[in-house]
């Protein structure tokens, strides 16, 4: 199968790619949905409006932000859910997004004045799914194996969170998805622990 094809094959990921981009943009245009759905803690906390640790994670706070996220989805999106199935796949991809958001809500929710956007957890969690299935697989340039990315991904995230660095980026969303891919891929596949670790060993030592 072609990558176009695989692509096309991959319903899940079509309609994630389609609603991400046009939520996003119409929020971008209406600073009013952008409120609704945005992950507030203030909200959350004197209205119970939960809802929005889902909601958040389809729009973007500009376009860059959006491109970023979208291509990852793109490049990773099809070839999982060609290889997991659609129900599988949506699993990691909504139980990323939620633990991004409760890790982020668990940082955060002190601060009355915290607010986030974009499937970053989400698309965490599907990228550390990758590297258990695949971790030799290279990408990014210059190239590097999917676990070497994954494990420098979730390290610099720990930090950044535990650090409270304020870059922009939503590191506590990006941990908790990147560390709930690793829990549903264990959890599902439990097989799939030992043949990572397998795979990189033949890897490292050539047998």
């Amino acid at each position: 199968m072609g990558e176009l094809e695989q692509f096309l094959s991959a319903p899940a990921t079509l309609v994630l790619l389609a609603v991400n981009i046009g939520l996003s943009f119409a929020a971008l245009q209406n600073p009013a949905l952008m409120d609704k759905l945005i992950f507030d803690v203030a909200r959350i906390r004197r209205h119970g409006e939960w809802y929005r640790g889902i909601s958040s994670g389809f729009v973007h706070g500009d376009g860059m932000h959006l491109f970023i996220n979208m291509l990852t989805l793109f490049f990773f999106g099809p070839t999982l859910e060609a290889a997991l199935g659609t129900v599988p796949f949506l699993g990691i991809y909504f139980g990323s997004l939620i633990a991004g958001s409760a890790w982020t809500w668990m940082e955060h929710f002190r601060d009355l004045n915290y607010r986030a956007v974009g499937a970053s957890g989400a698309i965490a969690g599907l990228v550390s799914a990758y590297a258990m299935f695949a971790p030799m697989a290279m990408f990014l340039f210059p190239p590097v194996p999917a676990i070497v990315y994954a494990i420098g991904f979730v390290g610099w995230s720990a930090w950044a969170a535990a650090s409270n660095v304020r870059d922009g980026i939503g590191h506590a969303a990006h941990l908790g998805g990147a560390l709930a891919g690793i829990a549903i891929v264990c959890i599902l596949w439990p097989y799939i622990p030992q043949r990572m670790v397998d795979e990189i060993v033949a890897a490292v030592t050539g047998f």
